[in-house]
């Protein structure tokens, strides 16, 4: 059927330029976070997926191939049915929950497929990036950041505003922890700053990322050095007991 119907590379291209400028998925569109010294942006999981139904005869998804020893084999995947070009990755996924309190394995099956899809989303993006040409994906990101510029009807004030009572709310990171981010206060947030913030979001949302891993937390650090205090504390005590066992 693919064969029959082949796509139509310019339509094709079109119509992923036209779903960029829905303002929901650009918002959607790139993901944005610090590793180390370095920042890491690319292409979301949301915006690849779009692209892959516009650009049309892709088969694209994840498959469990097996479950057993407290872990999942998965197979993500991108097919052009047209040109045959496929690609495959195969990763395991440990039944494992990680906290800051330490790990702690899963067992309901709601539980486990959550965390296999949400692994599998990451690879599935990356098996789709592949399949699509690069510089059709250049294009739809550029188009995603012009509707953000150009489809914003409030001020940049209240915008900027309303990111960070967002982020207040709903991911508990307060207007200072932006701030220092970004690099400066927020009265004077630019728009690029704004798109930037949203990233980020966008990367915490999608589990490409922690948040106490991008923003300076307040009270984050001396928690963890108070729950590291009290695992030693609490080796202490155990090495006693068994060093002491016979006194006891």
């Amino acid at each position: 059927m693919a064969k029959k119907f082949p796509r139509d590379e310019i339509a094709a291209r079109n119509r992923i330029l036209t779903a960029c400028q829905r303002k929901r998925l650009a918002e959607q569109a790139e993901y944005e976070y610090q590793r180390g010294t370095s920042k890491v942006t690319g292409v979301s999981i949301r915006l690849a997926e779009a692209m892959a139904q516009n650009w049309g005869n892709l088969d694209f998804g994840f498959v469990e191939l097996e479950q057993k020893a407290g872990e999942s084999q998965v197979m993500a995947y991108c097919w052009d049915l047209e040109t045959n070009m496929r690609q495959t990755k195969i990763f395991a996924v440990p039944h494992i929950r990680e906290t800051k309190k330490g790990n702690y394995p899963l067992t309901g099956s709601r539980d486990i497929y959550e965390l296999v899809a949400n692994q599998a989303a990451r690879r599935v993006r990356a098996c789709i990036l592949v399949i699509i040409p690069g510089d059709i994906v250049e294009e739809a990101v550029e188009q995603c950041r012009k509707t953000l510029v150009n489809g914003e009807e409030k001020p940049l004030e209240d915008l900027i505003k309303d990111c960070v009572r967002t982020a207040e709310k709903t991911y508990q990171v307060p207007q200072e922890s932006l701030e220092k981010y970004i690099g400066c206060k927020a009265s004077v947030f630019s728009m690029n700053d704004f798109i930037r913030l949203k990233r980020v979001f966008n990367s915490i949302k999608d589990g490409m990322a922690k948040r106490e891993e991008i923003f300076e937390l307040p009270g984050v650090e001396k928690k963890e050095a108070e729950d590291a205090f009290a695992s030693k504390e609490k080796d202490k005590k155990k090495s006693w007991l068994m060093d002491n066992s016979s006194l006891i």
